[in-house]
């Protein structure tokens, strides 16, 4: 009876398989172990588990082995790093873990040495490790390869679907085959199948040997003969059904720098990969490899100089690519402007002095969304070029192009691609699965015929296999699958970009938003408060330090240093708050540090400002520094802790002495049990301490329809799959009001500033509030303690205000993307929780109410209801996820006219950057203005030491999409330069101009 196609398929499949068990011709095991100098027998269980374990062992092989048919196997019970050295003591060293165990042997005698956790790629904990595998085999290599060739060739056929072709592939797999002779005694042969899944069912086995017979020379032969035929039929198949598609391959490993795993193992994990890759490289030379990230780069020089090194060389042969331009793979939807600037800067200039080029592409294949302000950073740092695949990731909306011009806040363009290898992605393992899957998901093939392919293990690291290279130099015989070749992504690019010199490629503008992994905003609170806060610290640091140069005092040092560990803390798994507990011990930590150092940077530049003020008979005064671009009202904390308002605003990037005795509230503050009152709010609570009435003065606008700051617990949010990482959808079906307040009391009143605390308790946890109102302020500050002690619930604070828009404001790095206050369409609801840097603004005309934050970033607008999320406690990858204490601040802001007419920016700016006071005598009071910038409202960047050279480097960009011009008006004797690049390099920009969204850098020296 003939066999349907798919009947064929199965039988080849079955008998295809059963060739590997005679792919190994003899194996013996390879003992005398020693663990951390304990003798260890194959099969036990380390002595100790926890940390790293050092294993090592001599040992040979028979003198009849060749050593080109002679690999070592081994699973020493977690990932290693091992070193092979043979019988003249050179050293070979490679990453072991379960997608690499085998590794070539080029001497008879050797030894073995390793370093070992107890921890698979993706961190996860080998509960009771044991010495599982160690033996020396001798591979029949005409068997492996016939096996992998008929394994591909079923594999093809399964993709191709009812392609004409795979009848011919049927046919030349059979009688592959048949061409076959095959041994058949019967111990040799059931000691060899022992181990196949149907022989394991067997109720009791017959008698197998240890070493059963393997092919003989003439079965061997006929091996050989089968795969010379079958790959001359593959080759006559090709011509009649030649390859569909082209696909560039590059090797790659993706490696995230922390995330299910401290960093001190993924220090250990480049090293694994790296080593992998370059041994690689030895035995196939066609093959490419690409890494991204300068700082891995740097850490590797560090750790293992010997190993750089020859990543240098290799380098320089063009096998190995670096990629990225970045210091990091960072999260782009968090971090500010000048923090992407930074990853730019810092990246490049790594790259450039380290391997001699910059680059120019972009690579960021797994970040969760992505900012609108990144084209025009990647421009002027001479990334032409982006690559994503993360945007296929989204789970409401198709994404509708993958070879496309990506239109950045202020009109920049750069080329981005992006293919679709589901479900392996960026950890492509070339298989015909993903080839052609990747070709069929192309949807610009008649815009570019060429499609990108990362291939390797990755997440964890470990990279490519020797498989995967057998299975590319196998498929370039096959029919009908796209072809495929080892090439460079910057030479991918290149083509792409000629090929876009000649058609209409589809343009997305905005913002890049991920429909997916929306929790990442608000999970691990204490951390994203802690990067919001060293980011500020540091650019205000420089800021200051700057204005003691153009005062007089020296040129501050460079900061890149310091910047280094914000930058790393920007990880695409560290800030979005997806790792688990050990990674954020060492964040805060290092972010404390960074704090820590800022601090004593502004410290050091007050005084230094002092000392090049005028000399006078101010007395007990106050030096008072404005760090920004925004003239002030004089709101303070004294170094004792007493708050302060004056009646005189501080100019932008000014300088006053003030004595501390004529600083004088113009007019206190009044509050009683359940009002708040200054020249521009009046706040009622109601009994459960929600907002009653926001009452705006100068408009005559009441801010709420409803109530605000009802504090809501939403219960049972487990997403689908990815804890930490996602927010369901329906999530607002269960929620509770936290209502029961234990206390509300008046705890400042008749002074600068009137407050209200309110005590609230929830099951396990308790909320602290205190609602403040500054005497001239025309914000509610809601200062927040949390003790929190429940789990699977998400915390937000939501608002009903008295506005009605289509749409809503959000702050994002350099600027402002527009978002539904509906659900009209499929795209409006799935953006149901959006990233806001410092606020979140709702206005129709002429009023509008915006909610102000200095350290966080979910938010939502439905309706009339502004929303911020506070906390999230899911329970993996870290089960305590915001548990315990935490304090950040909020606010909220009526206002007249859009967010831009309102000031609502500058607010924002002030409660993440308090004005900066030091006590000083001996000085003359006044105030200075060292530096001026008129014209379009433009937000300060930055105010840096150069890099390279003598002065200063002063970064403006335009925030609200307007237009004009731009006067810096420096010190007597200092000088402006043309227009530079976030680089630090002439860009050829109008020099008075700032356009919408545009940011703009010059040089000041003397």
């Amino acid at each position: 009876m003939a066999l349907t196609l798919a009947q064929r398929l199965d039988l080849l499949t079955v008998r295809a398989e059963e060739l590997s068990y005679w792919r190994v011709r003899e194996s013996q095991p390879v003992d005398g172990w020693i663990v951390d100098g304990q003798s260890i027998a194959l099969g036990a269980a380390w002595p100790e588990v926890d940390g790293t374990r050092r294993f090592s062992v001599d040992a040979s092989v028979p003198s009849t082995w060749p050593l080109s048919e002679t690999r070592l196997r081994l699973d020493l019970g977690g990932e290693s790093l091992i070193t092979i050295r043979d019988d003249k003591g050179a050293e070979t060293s490679y990453g072991l873990d379960p997608n690499h165990r085998e590794f070539p042997l080029t001497s008879h005698r050797f030894s073995v040495s390793s370093t070992t956790v107890a921890r698979l790629p993706f961190g996860e904990p080998v509960r009771q490790p044991k010495l599982a595998m160690a033996e020396a085999i001798w591979v029949d290599p005409q068997v492996e390869r016939l096996a992998l060739l008929l394994k591909q060739i079923c594999e093809t056929i399964v993709v191709l679907g009812e392609h004409e072709v795979i009848p011919h592939l049927l046919n030349a797999g059979e009688k592959t085959l048949r061409s076959l002779d095959w041994p058949t005694e019967t111990q040799a042969y059931i000691s060899r199948t022992a181990s196949a899944p149907m022989q394991q069912k067997v109720w009791r086995l017959p008698e197998v040997v240890a070493s059963p017979a393997a092919l003989t020379d003439a079965e061997r032969d006929s091996v050989r003969r089968a795969y010379e035929t079958l790959i001359a039929t593959l080759d006559d198949l090709q011509k009649r059904f030649p390859p569909q598609g082209d696909v560039l391959l590059t090797g790659h490993a993706h490696i995230d720098l922390a995330w299910l795993w401290p960093y001190r193992e993924t220090r250990s994990k480049l090293r694994r990969t790296f080593h992998t890759a370059l041994s690689l490289m030895e035995r196939f030379e066609g093959f490419r490899f690409n890494q991204s990230t300068a700082h891995y780069y740097a850490q590797i020089a560090e750790d293992d100089p010997k190993l750089f090194d020859a990543v240098l060389e290799k380098v320089k042969t063009g096998q190995w690519e670096t990629v990225g331009g970045m210091w990091i793979e960072p999260d782009t939807m968090m971090p500010s402007g000048e923090s992407l600037a930074r990853q730019i800067l810092y990246g490049q200039r790594y790259f450039e002095k380290t391997f001699g080029a910059r680059h120019t592409v972009c690579w960021l294949p797994d970040c969760f969304g992505f900012s609108g302000a990144l084209p025009q950073l990647l421009k002027q740092g001479g990334l032409e070029n982006f690559f994503t695949i993360k945007v296929n990731w989204s789970e409401t909306n198709r994404f509708p192009a993958d070879l496309f011009w990506w239109e950045g806040l202020d009109g920049s363009r750069v080329l981005t691609h992006t293919f679709d290898n589901t479900p392996h992605g960026y950890n492509g393992e070339l298989q015909p699965h993903d080839i052609h899957q990747t070709w069929r998901n192309y949807r610009a093939k008649d815009k570019h015929d060429t499609t990108l392919l990362a291939i390797g293990h990755g997440d964890g690291g470990g990279g490519v296999t020797p498989e995967m290279l057998v299975r590319h130099e196998q498929l370039s015989h096959f029919p009908a699958l796209p072809k495929t070749t080892w090439g460079h992504v910057a030479d991918f690019f290149d083509g792409a970009q000629t090929s876009a010199k000649s058609v209409t490629l589809p343009v997305w503008r905005g913002e890049i938003y991920l429909e997916l992994h929306r929790a990442t905003l608000t999970s691990q609170s204490a951390v994203k408060r802690l990067h919001r806060k060293a980011e500020r610290s540091m650019i205000t640091a420089e800021t200051v330090s700057s204005l003691a140069h153009l005062l007089g005092g020296e040129k501050p040092a460079s900061e890149e240093a310091a910047w280094r560990v914000v930058l790393k803390n920007e990880f695409h798994d560290i800030l979005p708050g997806s790792s688990i507990r050990e990674v954020y011990e060492d964040a805060e930590e290092e972010l404390m540090e960074t704090i820590g150092h800022a601090e004593s940077v502004q410290k050091a530049a007050l005084a230094e400002i002092a000392a090049h003020l005028p000399a006078g008979d101010a007395g007990d005064a106050l030096l008072i520094v404005n760090p920004s671009l925004d003239a002030r009202r004089c709101e303070i904390v004294t170094p004792e802790g007493a708050r302060l308002v004056g009646a005189s605003d501080i100019p932008a990037l000014g300088v006053a002495i003030v004595p501390r005795s004529a600083i004088k509230t113009p007019k206190p503050v009044e509050a009683t049990a359940r009002t708040l009152e200054n020249e521009i709010l009046k706040v009622t609570l109601a009994s459960d301490g929600t907002i009653e009435s926001l009452y705006h003065k100068p408009s005559g606008r009441e801010a709420i329809e409803g109530r605000g700051n009802r504090l809501m617990a939403y219960l049972m949010e487990k997403p689908r799959n990815w804890d930490a990482w996602d927010i369901e959808g329906d999530y607002m079906q269960k929620g509770e009001e936290i209502t029961h307040v234990e206390s509300l009391e008046v705890i400042e009143q008749g002074t600068a500033r009137g407050a209200i605390r309110i005590v609230r308790r929830w099951r396990n946890s308790s909320v602290t509030q205190v609602l403040s109102l500054a005497s001239g302020s025309p914000r509610l500050d809601i200062e927040t303690e949390i003790d929190w002690h429940d789990r699977r619930v998400f915390l937000r604070s939501i608002t009903e205000t008295s506005v009605r828009a289509m749409s809503a404001t959000y702050e994002c790095a350099y600027g402002v993307v527009e978002r539904p206050t509906h659900v009209n369409r499929s795209w409006d609801a799935a953006m149901f929780e959006a990233a806001g840097h410092r606020f979140v603004d709702l206005s129709e005309t002429g009023f509008g109410v915006a909610i102000l934050n200095d350290a966080k970033y979910g938010h939502s607008t439905f309706g009339n209801v502004l929303g911020i999320s506070l906390l999230r406690a899911a329970v993996y990858p870290d089960p305590l996820v915001d548990e315990g204490y935490q304090r950040f601040t909020y606010a909220l802001m009526p206002h007249e006219g859009a967010w831009y007419q309102g000031h609502v920016r500058e607010e924002a700016e002030a409660l993440n950057q308090p004005l900066l006071v030091a006590p000083v005598s001996d000085r003359a009071a006044g105030v200075w203005q060292p530096l001026s910038v008129d014209g379009v409202p433009a937000g300060l960047s930055a105010l840096k030491p150069a890099e390279d050279g003598e002065g200063v480097i002063l970064r403006l960009y335009e925030p609200a999409g307007r237009r004009g011009t731009v006067n810096i008006q420096p010190p007597a004797g200092w000088q402006v330069s043309e227009p530079l690049t976030i680089m630090e390099e002439t860009s050829g920009a109008k020099a008075d101009e700032l356009k919408p969204f545009e940011v703009k850098s010059w040089r000041l020296k003397r």
